[in-house]
């Protein structure tokens, strides 16, 4: 007769609820502590990507550069809301052959206004240089054109006054115009955070005057009695990404000194700057 292995009368013994709880704990300890270090991760890997953006977009610089002696128009004929005859294109637009859209270049219509019927098949197209993926804002398009999250350097509103900086309304500059030194001079930063809804990257109001330190918060300086408008911002901890004319990348740190930043935003300002940072 066949017996069985197991004694009788024996039963394994299952956990005991304070056993379980315990595991739990452990489990929401370990939790705790690699979650901090996996978000780390993946804010790193998205500010590499939000650098790279940047980078290509000063190699595309350098290409009009290069092509016709001058960086680009910052915005051709400026215009205050849409409709209306002024073109008002931006300096975004004016690069994307060196961005390899070829496809948005050949369908941009620059003998018309950015949004004009004839410029949607274009506009409307998402180009992915032209998002930060830490940006706090969702879908691809803003008001039916494709996003932008980066914004062409004006001038500055806490030193010299406006559209002292290397993309400004009307005009090209060639890089002997720019006495400051093109390493020296930001032209393109992050406005990432919050609405914009001017971030559209062909729409030639996509440029901004600093006025406020990075990733400022204040809305209204009542002393100056100057509002926040487009600013540099992003949802990258402690500051924000930069360009220089030079093609090389920068983070600006919210303790940036203003008067440091006033002179990186300006091409002619003869100022001593220091205090950049470039990212690894």
């Amino acid at each position: 007769m066949e017996t069985s292995s197991f004694p009788i009368g024996k039963h394994r013994r299952g956990m005991t609820l304070v056993e379980l709880l315990v595991v739990v704990a452990v489990v929401v300890l370990l939790v705790a502590l690699l979650l901090p270090a996996v978000q780390s991760a993946r804010e790193a890997a998205r500010r590499t990507s939000c650098m790279n953006n940047l980078r290509n977009m000063g190699c595309a610089l350098h290409g009009h550069l290069l092509a016709t002696r001058t960086f680009p128009y910052g915005c051709l004929e400026w215009k205050v809301g849409k409709g209306g005859t002024n073109r008002c294109l931006a300096w975004s637009g004016f690069i994307l052959p060196w961005l390899e859209e070829s496809v948005a270049a050949g369908r941009l219509r620059f003998d018309r206004p950015y949004d004009h019927a004839d410029n949607v098949p274009a506009g409307s197209m998402a180009i992915s240089v032209f998002r930060c993926p830490s940006a706090d804002r969702s879908g691809e398009l803003v008001d039916g054109l494709g996003r932008t999250d980066y914004g062409g350097i004006a001038g500055e509103r806490i030193a010299s006054g406006p559209l002292a900086g290397p993309l400004v309304h009307e005009k090209r500059f060639r890089e002997s115009e720019i006495p400051d030194g093109i390493s020296k001079t930001l032209f393109v930063g992050e406005c990432s955070s919050g609405a914009w809804s001017d971030g559209q990257w062909i729409n030639g109001r996509n440029l901004f005057e600093q006025a406020f330190a990075v990733n400022s918060t204040v809305v209204y300086d009542a002393r100056r009695g100057i509002w926040i408008d487009d600013e540099l911002r992003s949802r990258h901890p402690s500051g924000a990404l930069a360009l220089a004319g030079d093609g090389a990348d920068h983070f600006l740190s919210e303790s940036l000194s203003l008067n440091v930043l006033a002179a990186l935003c300006t091409r002619a300002g003869a100022e001593a700057v220091g205090g950049l940072s470039s990212p690894p």
